[in-house]
C-alpha cells in the first residue's frame, strides 16, 4: 500500500496516470518548519520560495507550522509579511514553536491570521488543519477539545457522497501528540486520503489504523538544502504524489502511493490499575474546552480557566456550573481565590477582580503582556506575576502596592510567599527574591548561561527556612541560600535528569522532583551539598511534563504528561499505586482546604479528586 519507489517505476506509474486519470489533481505547496527570524538566513529563502511558488499552479498553499522560533510578536508580524507574498490561496496553522514560548499567550496567531484552524475544499477535496500545541509549557502536542469536536461536527456537514478529506497538522498521528487516538477515531470516520504533518524535520511515511501519514520537508534540510513540497492528489486514480522542491531545481518526486480509506482498530493494550484501600481516585467535571491551568479551591468550589476563555465556577458536591466569565483568549493562569474575591489574570492582558457569588465584574487593570502565571494572595495581598513585571495588588483596596519591572521575558509558575520575601523565577534566566513589604530586590541568581529556555521560569521554587532548591530544564538541582542568593551546591546527573517539576515536603526537609526519565527523586534540603535520599520509578518512561509536586499527610503525589497518577510514600520511596486518569498532562496537584481532599485537572479538559480516607 506504501511504496518508496524507484526512478524508473515513478515514470512508469506516473504515465499511466496520465493515461488512465479523467480529471485534474488537486496540487498544493507545503511550507513547514521555516523558523524564520527577522534577518536570518530562512527569511531570505522563504522569500524565494515565495516567489517560485506564486509561478506554480498549485491549487493553495498549506504552511503547517512552526513559521518562527520563539513565537514573538516581533517574529510573528515579520513572517507574516513574507507570506503575505504568496499570491495562491493561502492556509496557515501554527506549531509548537509558536505555541509553548508565545509572548502573547498564542493570541496574536489568530489575531493575525483570523483562527489556529482551517477548512476549505478544492473539487471534491476537503482540506482540513488545526492547531496542537504544547500550549505556553513544555508538552506533547495536544488538539483542544473543542477542537476534536469542530473536527467531527466539521467533517459531517462538509464530506458529501464522493468526497474525500486531506488532513493536515503540524503533529504526526502519533505519540507525541498526546490525544492522537482520539484525533484518529474522528479521523476513521470519514474518508481521509492521508494526513500530512512537518515538527520533524525530515521525510518520513507512516501508519496509523491504515491512514496514510506523511511527515514533510522543513525549509532548511541542512547541507545547502533549502526548499518545500508538493502535493498532488488525483481522486479519479486514487494516487498521491509527493515532490521534494530544492529552490532553483526542477521538482524531485519522493513519494507515490494509492488512495486508501480502509481503517482499522489498533488492539490498545489493556491497563489494569487498582486503587488501594483507603483512596479513592474520581473524576469529578468534564469541560468542553482543554484546561491548562491548575485549579483553585474554596469551601464550596472549584475555579479554573479553559481553552476557549472562560473562567469557570463549578459546585464541589454537584460539579454543576454556578457562573462564568468570558475573556477573548485562552487561560493560562489559575484563578487566585480571597475570601469574598476572584482574581483572574488574564491572556488578554488584563487582571480582573470579580464577585465570588456572583461573578460581577468589579475591578479589572490593563497589563503590557498576558498573564500566564498563577497568584499567591497572601493576607489579603495577590502577588503575581506578569510579562516583565511582577505585582502586589491590595486585593479588597483594588490597589497596586508595587511593582517590579525589572524582568526581562514573562512570569510562568506561581511564587512563593514568605514572612518577609518573595521568591519566584522567570523566563530570563533569573530566579529573585523581592522584599514582601517594598518589591525591592534582595538578589537575583542564575545558572550563568544566556539561553531563556534553560530558565527556572515554570518551576514553583521549593523553599525552606534558610534555603532555595529549584530545578530547571538545564537539568540542574541547584540549592540556594534563601537570605543572600549565595549558591551552595548545583548538581548535575545524567542518570538523575531533573527538568520544572518540584515540590516540597510538608516539613521542609525533602524536595521532590521528577526526572525525565519518569522517576521521582527526594533531595535533603538541610544537607550542605546534593544528597539523594530515595528515587522511585512511577512508571511514566520518558517524561517532561512540568506538574507540580505534592506531599500531604505522608503521600507524594506526581502526575505524567500521558494522565498517569503516581502515589508514594514520602517515607521509604515505595510507590504504592499507579491510576490512569486520561492521556494528557497534568497540570498540578491542589490540597482542598476544607477537606484536604486532592484535585488535579487534565489538560484534555477533566478534573479529580483523590481522596484519602
Amino acid at each position: 500500500m506504501i511504496k518508496h519507489i524507484s526512478f524508473f517505476k515513478i515514470l512508469l506509474v506516473v504515465a499511466l496516470l496520465l493515461v488512465a486519470s479523467t480529471g485534474m489533481a488537486q496540487k498544493f505547496a507545503i511550507l513547514s518548519d521555516i523558523h524564520v527570524t527577522p534577518g536570518n538566513a530562512n527569511e531570505g529563502k522563504l522569500r524565494e520560495a515565495v516567489v517560485e511558488i506564486n509561478g506554480t499552479d498549485v491549487d493553495a498553499v498549506l504552511v503547517t507550522g512552526d513559521l518562527t522560533n520563539e513565537g514573538s510578536d516581533e517574529q510573528l508580524l515579520n513572517v507574516k509579511s513574507v507570506l503575505d507574498g504568496i499570491t495562491k490561496p493561502l492556509y496557515v496553522i501554527p506549531g509548537n514553536h509558536e505555541n509553548n514560548w508565545s509572548q502573547s499567550a498564542c493570541k496574536t496567531f489568530n489575531d493575525l491570521w483570523g483562527n489556529d484552524r482551517f477548512v476549505f475544499t478544492v473539487g471534491k477535496l476537503v482540506v482540513l488543519g488545526m492547531n496542537c500545541g504544547p500550549f505556553m509549557k513544555m508538552g506533547d502536542g495536544h488538539i483542544k477539545q473543542e477542537d476534536l469536536i469542530w473536527l467531527d461536527k466539521t467533517l459531517s456537514e462538509m464530506v458529501k457522497p464522493g468526497m474525500k478529506v486531506l488532513s493536515v497538522n503540524h503533529y504526526p498521528l502519533l505519540d507525541d501528540l498526546d490525544n492522537y487516538q482520539d484525533y484518529v477515531d474522528i479521523l476513521k470516520k470519514y474518508p481521509v486520503i492521508t494526513h500530512q504533518n512537518g515538527h520533524w524535520h525530515r521525510w518520513r511515511q507512516y501508519e496509523t489504523d491504515g491512514i496514510i501519514g506523511l511527515m514533510v520537508r522543513c525549509l532548511d534540510m541542512g547541507n545547502g538544502d533549502y526548499g518545500y513540497t508538493l502535493l498532488d492528489v488525483d481522486l479519479d486514480s486514487e494516487w498521491i504524489h509527493v515532490y521534494n522542491k530544492n529552490l532553483g531545481q526542477a521538482p524531485d518526486i519522493r513519494y507515490a502511493y494509492k488512495i486508501n480509506t480502509k481503517y482499522y482498530d489498533t488492539p490498545v493494550p489493556m491497563q489494569h490499575y487498582t486503587v488501594p484501600q483507603g483512596f479513592k481516585v474520581e473524576k469529578v467535571y468534564s469541560d468542553n474546552a482543554s484546561i491548562f491551568t491548575r485549579v483553585g479551591l474554596d469551601k464550596d468550589n472549584i475555579y479554573f480557566g479553559n481553552s476557549l476563555g472562560y473562567l469557570r465556577v463549578i459546585d464541589k458536591k454537584t460539579a454543576q456550573l454556578k457562573w462564568e466569565y468570558k475573556t477573548t483568549s485562552m487561560l493560562f493562569s489559575r484563578p487566585a481565590i480571597a475570601d469574598k474575591i476572584v482574581i483572574l489574570p488574564t491572556g488578554d492582558k488584563r487582571l480582573i477582580w470579580l464577585d465570588k457569588k456572583s461573578g460581577k465584574v468589579l475591578n479589572e487593570v490593563a497589563a503590557e503582556g498576558p498573564y500566564v502565571a498563577d497568584g499567591i494572595v497572601a493576607d489579603g495581598v495577590l502577588y503575581q506575576g506578569g510579562f516583565k513585571t511582577f505585582q502586589a495588588w491590595d486585593v479588597n483596596k483594588k490597589k497596586l502596592l508595587w511593582q517590579y519591572n525589572d524582568i526581562n521575558n514573562y512570569c510562568q509558575a506561581a511564587p512563593v510567599v514568605g514572612e518577609k520575601d518573595v521568591i519566584f523565577g522567570a523566563w530570563d534566566t533569573n530566579l529573585r527574591s523581592l522584599d514582601r513589604k517594598s518589591g525591592e530586590l534582595n538578589w537575583a541568581w542564575n545558572n550563568g548561561k544566556k539561553v531563556n529556555l534553560y530558565s527556572p521560569g515554570n518551576v514553583v521554587p521549593a523553599v525552606t527556612e534558610n534555603r532555595v532548591v529549584i530545578v530547571a530544564p538545564d537539568r540542574n538541582s541547584t540549592a540556594i541560600d534563601r537570605a543572600t542568593g549565595k549558591q551552595l551546591w548545583r548538581h548535575h546527573d545524567n542518570a538523575v535528569k531533573v527538568r520544572e517539576s518540584l515540590g516540597l515536603s510538608e516539613d521542609g526537609k525533602r524536595a521532590y522532583a521528577k526526572t525525565m526519565d519518569g522517576t521521582i527523586v527526594a533531595m535533603d534540603t538541610q544537607s550542605d551539598d546534593f544528597n539523594l535520599l530515595w528515587e522511585t520509578d512511577c512508571n511514566y518512561g520518558y517524561e517532561h511534563a512540568p506538574c507540580i509536586v505534592l506531599e500531604k499527610d505522608g503521600y507524594v503525589y506526581a502526575g505524567s504528561r500521558h494522565g498517569l497518577l503516581a502515589v508514594i510514600d514520602s517515607a521509604t520511596g515505595r510507590l504504592l499505586f499507579n491510576y490512569s486518569m486520561g492521556s494528557s498532562e497534568v497540570n498540578g496537584f491542589e490540597v482542598d482546604p476544607t477537606t484536604g481532599d486532592i484535585y488535579c485537572s487534565l489538560i484534555e479538559g477533566t478534573i479529580w479528586r483523590i481522596t484519602k480516607k
